[in-house]
């Protein structure tokens, strides 16, 4: 099952639904991109919404580790390209076009990055979290 919108959809999405993630972020040097695709909260499960962005590394490039909100159960799926992920104490991992994982509430995203440094890749998160959630992502405190 695919989500399609126009961009007038989209864009009206992304100004009324997304105010904690309504802009995409732009790249810092070596990092990534992060869309908003949608956000909604789920009818029978009374607080609780389902949001999605789009992750896009450029070649060679890599998040910063991360907490995600202590109340979101994510599910990523690779788009394009291969990602390499770490969550938690789990070993490090390649992830190819296809290919899933999920993450816990509360886990810790230690290692997120395209595993090619020719190739851009792309990732489809998809978060269940509370409806009351802002912030989504934090970065550690290095």
């Amino acid at each position: 099952m695919s989500f399609r919108a126009s961009a007038a959809g989209a864009a009206l999405l992304a100004a009324l639904a997304l105010p904690a993630i309504a802009t995409a972020r732009s790249p810092r040097p070596g990092g990534e991109t992060v869309k908003p695709v949608f956000r909604q909260a789920i009818p029978n499960i009374p607080g609780k919404s389902l949001v999605s962005v789009v992750v896009t590394y450029e070649p060679g490039a890599t998040s910063t580790s991360h907490h995600h909100a202590g109340s979101a159960f994510i599910y990523a799926h690779v788009l394009s390209g291969a990602i390499r992920s770490q969550v938690d104490d789990q070993p490090a991992r390649i992830y190819r076009t296809g290919e899933t994982w999920f993450e816990a509430p509360g886990a810790h995203h230690k290692i997120s990055e395209n595993a090619s440094r020719t190739e851009p890749a792309r990732l489809l998160a998809v978060f269940i979290v509370d409806s009351a959630e802002e912030v989504l992502t934090a970065p550690d405190h290095q």
